[in-house]
């Protein structure tokens, strides 16, 4: 039953339909510590509606940023290869196409441990983080790199301003899903913006997801799934522009956005517009299809599994990953099914899953307790964890990609 006193996170309408009910959940990337175990856990409803007048898919629930940022935030930007050479690749691409030089700002929200501002910094840019996780924060702020640790808000932008720190660039990679006032973000980041300045912003694209049935990547830290329609439409209630368009593999598939005070949209953008339209992504039909593949994809995937215990083979999950929270929880995956779970990540090394209970150790434990099989959990790097992995595949151990149809490789 959706909260009737729900409205559009963008548009503010009470016009919304559900899409897809995943329960009560626990919280992603709330890890837990041996002593924790036995406490009460944070379960929150998890349902995804589509907002039939701007467009939005988001979900309903709402929980405060301070739980889900706060609190001993596991996720470390540079632990990822492949996260580490998008960015260095992005940096190098907006340096060379805005001529940001030594005389620009780069502001960056939700900057993490610097992943993307190091690169900047290596050119002798100046630039400034902004990030809410005293982990991450502590890690750039080692590493050289200026960085607040705070929420990136309207009120924090308009003080900047006040300091005379008005931006060139400002970058925003995969943080406008996590924003509860979305409205205030993109209000915030319109005031820190010179006139001739850019928003440079990544975020995940509801087309890949839906197609890809990437329905684990809905967990309560991502509050919006972004069409190219839904963006047109949220940036226009601040008389912005998207202007531009990339798309990336990054993450199953993301859009990486250029907005502007002022200007057009460019071809690739009107292009997209029209892909949408002729796709269905504004009416509920398309969506109602995407939880049906979902509910098939997690029925296979828990058959495969039960079919391969019932024979006697041992499954160990790869990735701590937030995703991995919605998967195990939808399919009702747990220590019966999972021995354990690994992770290269030294910080969620030695705590345990939310909900499940699963114990997270270094990938090491592979060579210790080596599984028959090996769910990967973070299937958007599948390729880089294969590789790192090779010798557990030499040694005949198997792979298992849930997303976007079960399969063994």
């Amino acid at each position: 039953m959706l909260d009737p006193t729900f409205r559009c996170r963008s548009c503010a309408s009470p016009n919304v339909t559900l899409v897809l009910s995943f329960g009560r959940t626990p919280l992603a990337d709330g890890l837990l510590t041996q002593d924790e175990l036995t406490e009460p856990e944070i379960m929150e409803s998890l349902d995804l509606v589509f907002c039939r007048n701007c467009f939005l898919v988001q979900i309903t629930q709402t929980v405060p940023p301070e739980i889900l940022f706060c609190r001993s935030y596991p996720y470390f930007s540079s632990v990822s290869k492949s996260l580490r050479e998008h960015f260095a690749a992005s940096a190098t691409s907006i340096i060379d196409r805005y001529r940001v030089d030594r005389d620009s700002l780069v502001v960056e929200a939700a900057s993490n441990d610097g992943c993307m501002l190091r690169n900047f910094v290596a050119r002798g840019i100046p630039v400034l983080g902004i990030d809410p996780a005293s982990g991450p924060v502590a890690k750039a702020q080692q590493d050289g790199i200026d960085t607040m640790c705070a929420f990136f808000t309207k009120d924090l932008a308009r003080n900047l301003v006040a300091q005379d720190k008005r931006a060139d660039v400002f970058l925003a990679n995969n943080v406008l899903a996590h924003v509860a006032d979305l409205n205030g973000f993109v209000e915030g980041f319109r005031t820190l913006l010179k006139p001739s300045g850019v928003a440079v912003i990544e975020c995940p694209y509801l087309v890949d997801l839906i197609e890809n049935c990437e329905f684990d990547t809905i967990y309560h830290q991502h509050l919006c799934y972004f069409s190219v329609t839904s963006l047109v439409n949220l940036f226009r209630l601040h008389d912005l522009v998207l202007a531009d368009i990339e798309r990336t593999s990054i993450h199953g598939g993301s859009l990486r956005l250029f907005v502007q005070l002022n200007g057009y949209p460019s071809e690739r953008v009107l292009r997209l517009l029209d892909e949408e339209q002729q796709a269905g992504l504004n009416r509920p039909e398309y969506y109602r299809d995407f939880a049906s593949r979902a509910e098939n994809v997690r029925d296979r995937l828990v058959t495969m599994l039960r079919d391969l215990k019932r024979s006697g083979k041992k499954i160990a999950g790869y990735a701590a990953a937030a995703k991995a929270t919605t998967l195990l929880s939808f399919c009702n995956i747990d220590t019966s099914v999972l021995d354990y779970i690994v992770d290269l990540n030294e910080f969620k090394q030695g705590h345990y899953m939310p909900g499940n209970h699963l114990p997270i150790h270094s990938p090491a434990k592979l060579q210790e307790a080596p599984p028959d099989y090996l769910l990967v959990l973070a299937w958007n790097f599948v390729s880089e964890i294969m590789q790192q992995q090779q010798g557990y595949r030499d040694a005949g151990g198997k792979f298992i990609v849930p997303i976007p149809s079960p399969a063994i490789v």
